[in-house]
């Protein structure tokens, strides 16, 4: 066992303080690295605040964990110690079934393990994140980072970035691709530099004027600030994708107009109630809704790949683990 420090929530809606446990020893294909950076993603503050339903407590919270490698298990083949180490949204999954062995872990039919929030496959052992300094991890679970990646930058990735990286990469963006992102946040600003490093045209829909200038600079060839009723008019059944990265409740009747003849909206942030959705607009040209959430191992490796080839990492601000609360 590794006493380990991190930051954790002891009760729901608490402030996270100071927090000491124990990550396992190494199994034979474990893999021990020190945590250099952790992403902070919103749904950290949702299941903080309990907002997704009840908690396991105390949490350490933290799904997005880049890092050194310090120790490998016996039987580890795919990295050395030093090697550069990311672990995203799970760290298990039943391996058996259907979607895991097509490598949709993501989906997996008996439920994916959490990187944290949850018991490991064991149904004993509490997960904790990676708001700590070390983590434990199978090494089927972990990916490689490569080196001429920002680590910090690299952290997002492994949520916001596969994110939206699995659906454009579902959906076949491309080149000839006319591509919409609905908000320019952590989510939005990645579905923009994927698609744009694709070849694809693409729109930021946002309703911050003032994001124009960054939408551009990541590759967007448009902006349209969304207030007002009639925005939509003129780009009436233009894209062939909509990723809709917004949480909150909205009318997406006038976005679903701008989808071309079978074009798509993907739903990929979490709004706090149920769309109402005109069933005459999807009529309208064969349209469609869809979701998606994360990826699987294989494509998070084949994201960060791409990320290093083209150099894409996140836009970060870079705090210290104490100003977590602020």
């Amino acid at each position: 066992m590794t006493k380990t420090r991190g930051y954790a929530a002891l009760a729901a809606r608490a402030d996270l303080t100071p927090f000491e446990f124990e990550r396992r020893a190494l199994r034979d294909t474990d893999i021990g690295f020190t945590i250099d950076f952790a992403g902070i993603c919103h749904s950290d503050i949702h299941q903080v605040r309990e907002e997704w339903g009840p908690a396991l407590f105390p949490m350490v919270p933290g799904h997005e964990i880049v890092g050194t490698v310090t120790g490998v298990g016996s039987k580890v083949t795919s990295f050395k110690v030093g090697d550069s180490i990311g672990v995203g949204v799970f760290i298990d999954s039943c391996r058996k079934c259907a979607n895991c062995v097509k490598g949709l872990q993501q989906y997996c039919l008996e439920g994916m393990t959490g990187t944290y929030n949850g018991y490991e496959r064991n149904s004993q052992t509490i997960a904790f994140g990676g708001y700590s300094n070390y983590f434990v991890i199978e090494e089927s679970y972990a990916v490689k980072v490569p080196s001429n990646l920002e680590p910090a930058g690299v952290a997002p990735l492994l949520c916001a970035g596969i994110t939206l990286y699995s659906p454009i990469k579902h959906w076949k963006v491309g080149p000839t691709s006319k591509v919409a992102v609905m908000g320019l946040g952590g989510l939005g600003h990645m579905g923009v530099k994927f698609a744009a490093a694709l070849g694809a045209e693409v729109t930021v829909f946002s309703h911050s004027a003032h994001k124009e200038a960054d939408a551009k600079a990541m590759g967007a060839a448009h902006f349209v600030v969304t207030n007002g009723d009639d925005w939509h008019k003129p780009l009436r059944k233009k894209f062939d994708l909509i990723l809709n990265t917004v949480s909150a409740d909205l009318d997406l009747d006038p976005y679903l107009s701008t989808l071309a003849t079978d074009g798509t909206l993907v739903i990929i942030g979490l709004p706090g109630k149920p769309y109402a959705i005109n069933a005459g607009t999807m009529l309208d040209g064969r349209r469609s809704i869809a979701g998606s959430m994360i990826g699987g191992m294989p494509e998070l490796q084949e994201m960060l790949d791409f990320c290093g080839a083209k150099n894409i990492v996140s836009d970060v601000e870079v705090i210290k683990a104490d100003y977590i609360n602020q």
